[in-house]
């Protein structure tokens, strides 16, 4: 039997589901989901492992036009990683034009050898005229090597994009073991999974200037038990009100969905401490973006 391996990048713009594709294809949840933009900060790297071939997944930040240091960061890391593959699949959802922001990443992908897959997300919420009428659009660039539909939220046509991706990729050796999924170390997920959830009980109270420094992880001796304290950062006293909340409650919220991603993620009781502090300015900062590990 031939093994075929090979890494491929996910780009496109923020909230098009593109940790919701790569979640869903390896089973597992590593990369953060929300409904909000920018949700990605980090390069995260899942793998997928199957009798025949391996799957190194890039998970890359949206490319968008930066506004902050961290912004910059985030782009940087994106564009980088365009070279570095086997194929490049660029997610873009149900809108029915092509987008200024997808016209961007378009012009960043022009004079690119790598094989380029077109997937359009969320077809379960377009009829088949607007979905093909969406495809010719594509199409008519003459960008894209393939063009493929799928819903990654109800798993529509995964295996079909999985055949596709690996039909670009070489013979080549098994990088990472059958049983790993990622390559990112525990506290940097579980940082991301507390963010997660700031994200979704702020709802549009907080921008995107949130961050999570995980400051202890430690097991307990003779426990089934991990001890964590995380910290998380804001750029507003008022904000630091609005993720704490009315007596807590909110914080105690975030806490408790968060313990329990945690848990599944550990496969261990959680005991987890958060503080919230205001770091004024914090994503124009590199000092600071490199210790929270956007180096």
């Amino acid at each position: 039997m031939r093994f075929k391996s090979g890494f491929v990048t996910i780009i496109g713009r923020p909230n098009v589901g593109k940790s919701t594709l790569m979640n869903k294809v390896i089973g597992e949840k590593i990369a953060i989901m929300s409904d909000k933009p920018q949700t990605t900060r980090n390069k995260i790297q899942c793998v997928y492992t199957e009798n025949d071939f391996q799957i190194v997944f890039l998970d890359t930040p949206g490319i968008h036009k930066p506004k902050h240091k961290l912004g910059q960061y985030m782009v940087k890391i994106a564009k980088e990683t365009l070279r570095e593959v086997d194929a490049i699949l660029f997610v873009v959802d149900d809108s029915t034009t092509i987008g200024p922001g997808d016209k961007y990443i378009m012009e960043q992908l022009e004079g690119i050898d790598t094989p380029i897959i077109l997937v359009i997300n969320k077809i379960d919420k377009m009829d088949q005229q607007s979905l093909t009428e969406l495809y010719n659009k594509y199409e008519g660039t003459k960008l894209f090597k393939n063009i493929i539909g799928i819903s990654a939220l109800e798993g529509v046509n995964l295996d079909n994009l999985v055949n596709l991706i690996v039909s670009y990729f070489p013979e080549g050796p098994q990088y990472f073991p059958e049983h790993m999924v990622t390559d990112q170390p525990e506290r940097l997920i579980v940082a991301e999974l507390i963010r997660e959830k700031i994200l979704k009980y702020t709802e549009q109270e907080i921008p995107h200037g949130v961050a999570v420094e995980v400051n202890l992880m430690k097991k307990r001796k003779d426990k089934d038990i991990v001890d964590i304290n995380a910290t998380i950062y804001c750029e507003r006293k008022t904000h630091k009100g609005i993720i704490i909340g009315k007596g807590g409650r909110k914080l105690k919220g975030i806490g408790k969905s968060s313990r329990e991603d945690i848990e599944n993620l550990l496969g261990s009781k959680v005991y987890l401490e958060l503080w919230v502090k205001v770091k004024e300015g914090w994503r124009n900062s590199e000092n600071t973006l490199k210790n929270l590990g956007y180096d």
